[in-house]
């Protein structure tokens, strides 16, 4: 197994690519800490974990909180005596024009998709560093590398995940702490779903339009997620690795 005995946190673990990537890693054999805003969707997510024969418990995290991330950083050190992987995933989605977009909802997203991060990883990496190293992914977006109409806040949110990735992973690369982006473009969640409905068009449409012709599944990110949080992925770190089917090529 890839992830034998690695004790890997993920937030936003409740749905999407976040229950799918706590499900496959402990299929590679992971110690799963799940979290979620909800404790409900965390708690379902350990509970699915379980029932297919992995180890997982669950915790409650506002990733906007520093108070929520202290106290989930003790409750899994204290448990497991440490975090090998940490995967930011936990993120909100929302297209706006320019001029129709307002500051509160600005500061939510920034607060949640950047933020977020940062705190993640102020409050983990440090401990990581100090028992030897460890894999931090940070999901980031296509958004975060290309331009798009309505995109201003997302696009600048995950923007603000890519270039910290690269920053955090030059500070402790000498201390076996590697930080990693992942970029997915359309993925067939409920953000796609949302991101149809809100441009108006069919998500078979949008697919076709892509090189590949089909839009990706969470299975297609989450197998890289397994690769950055192994040890096969030993020797990249600050890399940005894109998921979508050819559309930032084209």
């Amino acid at each position: 197994m890839r992830l034998m005995d690695k004790v890997v946190l993920i937030t936003g673990s409740g749905n999407g690519i976040g229950r799918d990537a706590a499900l496959r890693f402990a299929q590679e054999g992971a110690i799963v800490v799940a979290t979620d805003v909800s404790l409900e969707a965390a708690a379902a997510t350990a509970a699915a974990v379980r029932e297919a024969g992995g180890r997982s418990t669950a915790r409650k995290l506002d990733v906007r909180s520093e108070a929520d991330w202290k106290a989930v950083a003790d409750e899994a050190v204290c448990e497991h005596g440490r975090v090998e992987v940490l995967l930011n995933n936990a993120g909100i989605f929302m297209i706006r024009p320019l001029a129709e977009t307002m500051l509160d909802e600005w500061n939510l997203v920034m607060a949640v998709n950047s933020t977020g991060v940062f705190l993640g990883m102020r409050e983990i990496v440090p401990r990581m560093a100090a028992r030897g190293g460890g894999s931090v992914i940070n999901m980031s977006s296509l958004a975060g590398l290309i331009g798009a109409a309505g995109h201003t806040l997302y696009g600048a949110s995950k923007g603000a995940v890519r270039t910290m990735t690269k920053d955090v992973a030059i500070e402790y690369a000498a201390r076996h702490v590697r930080v990693n982006s992942v970029h997915p473009g359309l993925i067939d969640t409920g953000m796609a779903d949302y991101a149809a409905q809100t441009l108006g068009r069919d998500k078979t449409a949008i697919a076709q339009g892509l090189p590949m012709g089909r839009l990706g599944n969470v299975g297609d990110v989450t197998a890289m997620l397994v690769f950055l949080a192994s040890d096969e992925s030993s020797y990249i770190t600050g890399a940005e690795m894109v998921i979508d089917g050819g559309r930032f090529a084209q």
